[in-house]
């Protein structure tokens, strides 16, 4: 199943306006029916999470798809597609035409949708995992805010990231491993698991669920690089990324994307300055 996958990254290089927030607002109101966001200016989550509803709305625009002529669908267990209307085309044809999956995940300043088109089924198995390279709350210490998350990880995992390898290789490693996860439940449509049932051999190239091997999977490792302005500073942050897809293949393996141009070949890159300038032809 040689499909493509393409990831979007907004990333919250400032917060919104009032002015910003009211009209994104009123455009996911307008274009995401499924949307359920309560309006609260105040909270910077409510930011995020509007901006990650209008990724797709985004997404079809920049394909020149207008609004009125495509639909989003949902699964039982919450995994989206998009079909493209077409006038006088029967109902049965649905399972024939391309269809887009996509899954959205945000994590602090950074907003994120992975999509691939192809067959109804075959797309929907696809997920993103986002984690700030970060302790939190920030005045933790690394190895504190690692052992927070011991009850999420196996005995091979928490190998992984002992201690004696130092706090910048723990964090980026726990990082890793927790967006692998994220990306790979996301995939499945399994928002409530426990996630110490989920075991990424890293070092073995090997991921298995409940002591059984996974196979036919596809997982992409990456990073990201932003800077956000806040009270007239501007800060570096760095996020660790990661996807999921079943493809289907006789094995389960790992694509680490380290180089630049690699990378900038299947995701792209966007701030709130670029999206605020077509936002208000996402109606359209």
């Amino acid at each position: 199943m040689d499909l493509p996958v393409l990831v979007w990254m907004l990333w919250m290089n400032r917060e919104l306006t009032k002015e910003e927030y009211d009209d994104c607002y009123r455009i996911m109101q307008a274009c995401v029916p499924h949307a359920r966001v309560q309006y609260s200016y105040e909270n910077a989550e409510t930011q995020r999470q509007i901006i990650a509803f209008l990724l797709p709305v985004l997404m079809m625009r920049h394909r020149r798809i207008p609004r009125s002529k495509w639909r989003d669908f949902m699964t039982q267990n919450g995994k989206h597609w998009i079909e493209q209307e077409h006038d006088n085309a029967p109902i049965q044809m649905r399972a024939a035409r391309a269809a887009i999956g996509y899954h959205l995940a945000y994590d602090n300043n950074l907003v994120g949708m992975i999509m691939t088109q192809g067959r109804q089924r075959e797309v929907v198995t696809i997920g993103l995992g986002i984690k700030h390279l970060a302790t939190f709350p920030p005045e933790a210490s690394v190895l504190a805010y690692a052992e927070s998350f011991h009850h999420k990880l196996t005995p091979k995992e928490l190998s992984f990231i002992e201690p004696k390898l130092g706090e910048e290789v723990v964090l980026r490693r726990l990082c890793i491993l927790l967006a692998l996860k994220q990306a790979y439940l996301k995939a499945v449509g399994q928002p409530v698991f426990d996630w110490s049932r989920l075991e990424f051999n890293i070092p073995d190239k090997k991921v298995s669920g409940d002591g059984m091997e996974l196979q036919g999977w596809e997982f992409r490792v990456w990073q990201a690089t932003i800077n956000v302005v806040r009270n007239g500073d501007v800060y570096e942050e760095l996020y660790q990324c990661a996807s999921a897809f079943f493809r289907g293949t006789p094995e389960t393996y790992f694509v680490w994307h380290t180089d630049r141009k690699d990378l900038e070949s299947w995701v792209q890159f966007v701030n709130v300055d670029q999206f605020m300038l077509v936002a208000p032809k996402l109606t359209d």
